[in-house]
């Protein structure tokens, strides 16, 4: 009987050691998974903090040119290109030179002499057909147009980017030759309409066309940049009231169909 008693007992020794070693195993096995995690883990971290350091001291580097006066290759790259968008650099291309001059015409009894000289309303007129047809660079009698160019009569000339010029006038455009040139000849177009009135208007298509720089001064006394924060926080932008617009819109355009009215009541009574 004591002996059964003693094998039993041999038994569960037995088996409550291999339990015991198995915990050990799995506790061991896990303690080092958890070690290989951990190591892996400060190695991608090792290698984030040196991508960092790197990028740190690429930005130190590029601040500390931009404090010497020297800028970096794509940030050069990137400053010309917006001056050039901004019309501060010379430009050469393919397009068209347009030449316009008052007509020599005599006006006729009753006609008003106006008709046969050029106004701002029709130098607008082809800048605008011109832009609208893709001229990447205008020029008019020398001056660049940009943005912020005024084209309006003061007395007998013209003030562009506050200069006053006369006829005749020469439009340089860059941009695709053919495309520039049909957007001027279309069917009642602005050549249509100018040479019904003797005034010349000759375009030349040319492979080389060079657009100077704008000169002038361009400040800004009353417009901020806006920040991405202050976007954020305000949460809407600012709109031109609408109402103002459409009578603007309406005063030009009663003002620019002038000579097409005109030349309409000159051809019903021809």
């Amino acid at each position: 009987m004591m002996t059964v008693k003693n094998k039993h007992t041999r038994i569960l020794i037995f088996l409550v050691c291999i339990i015991l070693g198995y915990m050990i195993t799995m506790q061991l096995r896990s303690h080092n998974q958890y070690q290989n995690l951990a190591i892996q883990r400060a190695e991608d971290l090792t290698v984030r903090l040196k991508e960092v350091q790197d990028d740190r001291d690429k930005l130190a580097k590029e601040l500390d040119e931009y404090r010497a006066g020297r800028i970096s290759g794509a940030a050069q790259k990137e400053m010309d290109d917006l001056k050039a968008r901004a019309g501060e650099t010379e430009m050469e291309g393919k397009g068209i030179v347009f030449t316009l001059d008052d007509s020599k015409q005599a006006a006729k009894t009753g006609e008003n002499k106006n008709l046969y000289i050029i106004h701002d309303e029709d130098l607008l007129r082809v800048v605008n057909e011109l832009r609208a047809a893709g001229a990447e660079a205008i020029s008019l009698n020398g001056q660049r147009l940009i943005g912020s160019s005024e084209i309006r009569c003061v007395g007998p000339t013209v003030l562009v980017n506050e200069r006053r010029l006369a006829a005749p006038f020469v439009i340089l455009a860059i941009g695709n030759p053919q495309t520039l040139e049909s957007s001027l000849k279309l069917r009642g177009g602005v050549i249509e309409n100018f040479k019904f009135w003797g005034i010349r208007a000759d375009v030349v298509q040319s492979d080389k066309v060079r657009v100077p720089a704008f000169k002038g001064k361009r400040t800004f006394e009353f417009a901020k940049a806006v920040s991405e924060e202050e976007k954020k926080e305000a949460g809407q932008t600012v709109t031109v009231d609408r109402g103002t617009s459409e009578k603007i819109s309406g005063a030009d355009a009663e003002k620019s169909e002038g000579r097409q009215a005109s030349q309409k009541n000159a051809g019903g009574a021809q």
